[in-house]
């Protein structure tokens, strides 16, 4: 089965952009999956071609209309996910790409300037899908960055089908740190235990690396991971 992705988007020819290199872009060539990216414009029904109008209730920017972005998913749904990209979403999370992945693929909308009418998400049954705290331009480069996250899970795509076992947040920590050669490299040495042949001594450094690293780094996927709270440092002027 062929993971088929759609992309709508007012600017379609961003796409494939860096989806069309790499391991992306080679398993795209080879028919792993496919991707079409269609301009929401087209589904506007005035001579303008408008696909946006002011906000209601006043205030800065444009919204996207619901009635145009509506005819735009209606166009192209066949059962697959439906995923909004904007910063109002649930965060995308490794254990949600590997359902993706192993689906028929998703039709991906890209939200522009003050993103979509509410009304959009009620009358229809789409996802909203954020990939951090922060706003971007648009949600082209969040599709990329969910699509690519897909990509390279689908079977045939990495070298090896245990390439992903290991990488950060697949088990709920991060990965531990790698080494390769020169063993020595402005006076620091790959760690001892790496080169001494014991898999099982390795195996426990390389889990305790990513508890503890898990732990200073990123607090909160270790309280998930262990289901115990971690107390930060306060920061100078909290009491």
């Amino acid at each position: 089965m062929t993971f088929a992705a759609t992309v709508l988007t007012l600017y379609p020819e961003m796409f494939p952009g860096p989806l069309g290199l790499s391991l992306a872009g080679r398993a795209l060539g080879e028919g792993r999956w496919s991707l079409d990216a269609l301009n929401i414009r087209d589904f506007a029904t005035d001579r303008h071609r408008s696909v946006d109008d002011t906000p209601a209730g006043g205030g800065a920017g444009m919204v996207l209309r619901a009635d145009v972005v509506a005819r735009a998913v209606d166009h192209v749904s066949d059962g697959r996910p439906i995923l909004a990209m904007t910063p109002r979403g649930k965060p995308l999370a490794q254990a949600r790409v590997r359902e993706l992945a192993a689906g028929p693929g998703a039709i991906v909308l890209c939200g522009r300037f003050e993103g979509f009418d509410e009304r959009l998400f009620e009358a229809r049954a789409i996802e909203e899908i954020a990939i951090g705290d922060y706003v971007l331009s648009g949600g082209e480069m969040g599709a990329l960055v969910l699509l690519d996250a897909c990509v390279r899970l689908l079977p045939g795509v990495m070298g090896a089908a245990s390439s992903g076992d290991e990488e950060s947040f697949e088990s709920g920590l991060l990965e531990y740190p790698h080494y390769t050669r020169p063993y020595e490299w402005e006076g620091r040495t790959i760690p001892e235990v790496l080169r001494s042949g014991d898999h099982a001594r390795i195996a426990a450094w390389r889990k305790q690396r990513a508890e503890d690293d898990t732990r200073l780094r990123r607090p909160d996927l270790w309280e998930r991971h262990t289901g115990v709270r971690v107390d930060r440092p306060l920061a100078r002027g909290e009491d």
